[in-house]
């Protein structure tokens, strides 16, 4: 695939998960294999240009991930204009526009799901950031604010014309919030409006199947998972080589996942500093967790590590309680393996459920 000028190794892409998609996490999935393109967690624009350290953290890349994209939000067009273009300066390769977030706080900026309502102000504030960039400039949306106002076919063909690189497209209205199931006719639509500027679909897509179902069904030049990565780091690498051969690679074992846990904490700590690296892991290793089989003892005690060697101790003595549920040749026995989070089809399943989303009306959140 290829955006602008970037040429991508493959059609799947991270989306941007809000307290998730940092450095060390990217690093992480990259390493595995079949990721096309990284995207950061969403920054506010103002932010940056107020030149705050924290914003400037989100937006720090390296070599190893990219080619990468960072994800602004902002409501005016000035102030995305000149955060694209720090950002650029900064390293790199895409800049992607929130129009999807439904979040409150985002929202009443004038940014986020709001940029669906008015067609021409969110297509004049992306114009000034095409013309004012070398590298792509994407757009991430929902389907619209809600059902009867689905406005993103007519906001692609919007920004198509005004030279958006690539469309992302969440099966979604911003009014659903993260309920219901995606509406693979909707991303269709979106893919149909317009004439040549790739559409990436999104949501739902927590397996191989999943995405091959979505690129089926809709049409859509790529495939954008955020919950599913974090769910699954291995992803990425299963969904391309099903694709490419119908095969299903088989599941990491217990050890590869031990060991891309604690290359996931040594990057954590090594870019956060060893506090807070080890706070920040704390959400991170309960999520390594949900596929170890019998891993209540491991869960309980690392939700209150803050350093690699009390990690490390935890770690060891959970290996040494896990193998009371191991045959002779140490694996799992049988009734203690999780279920296989890899051959569903769709997101309607019982690992998905345990992916937490913000809960109660949109309007609260």
């Amino acid at each position: 695939m290829k955006f602008g000028n970037l040429e991508l190794e493959s059609n799947l892409f991270l989306s941007p998960l809000a307290g998730y998609t940092n450095l060390p996490f990217r690093l992480t999935v990259k390493a595995l294999g079949g990721l096309g393109l990284v995207t950061t967690d969403l920054v506010n624009a103002r932010s940056l240009l107020e030149k705050r350290p924290v914003a400037f953290k989100m937006i720090a890349t390296d070599p190893r991930e990219q080619p990468m994209s960072v994800q602004l939000f902002g409501g005016v067009k000035e102030e995305m204009r000149d955060a694209a273009i720090m950002v650029q300066e900064r390293g790199a390769q895409s800049v992607d526009i929130n129009m999807g977030c439904p979040v409150k706080k985002v929202v009443k900026t004038g940014s986020g799901s709001s940029m669906m309502k008015d067609l021409c102000h969110t297509a004049e504030l992306v114009k000034g950031m095409v013309e004012a960039l070398d590298i792509p400039v994407t757009a991430k949306m929902r389907l619209g604010w809600d059902e009867n106002n689905i406005t993103a076919p007519d906001l692609a063909k919007a920004l198509e014309d005004v030279g958006v690189a690539a469309i992302f497209v969440h099966g979604r209205t911003r009014a659903q919030g993260f309920t219901g199931n995606v509406n693979l006719d909707g991303i269709r639509l979106v893919k149909e409006a317009v004439s040549s500027v790739p559409v990436i679909g999104n949501g739902d897509v927590t397996t191989p199947r999943s995405a091959k179902k979505m690129l089926e069904d809709t049409g859509c030049d790529g495939v954008s998972m955020g919950r599913g990565a974090f769910y699954n780091p291995w992803i990425f690498k299963q969904t391309q080589h099903f694709l490419d051969t119908g095969e299903m690679i088989s599941n990491p074992t217990f050890e590869e996942r031990i060991q891309l846990m604690r290359e996931h904490l040594d990057r954590m700590v090594e870019f956060y500093g060893e506090d807070r690296g080890c706070v920040l892991f704390r959400k991170v290793a309960v999520w390594y967790a949900k596929q170890f089989g019998p891993s209540k003892m491991f869960k309980d005690s690392v939700v209150r590590f803050d350093s690699v060697k009390l990690f490390e101790e935890i770690l060891e003595k959970y290996i040494e309680w896990r193998s009371r549920f191991c045959d002779e040749s140490g694996e799992l026995m049988e009734r203690y393996r999780p279920a296989d989070p890899y051959s569903s089809i769709t997101d309607a399943t019982p690992e998905t459920e345990k992916i937490k989303v913000p809960k109660g009306p949109v309007d609260v959140w």
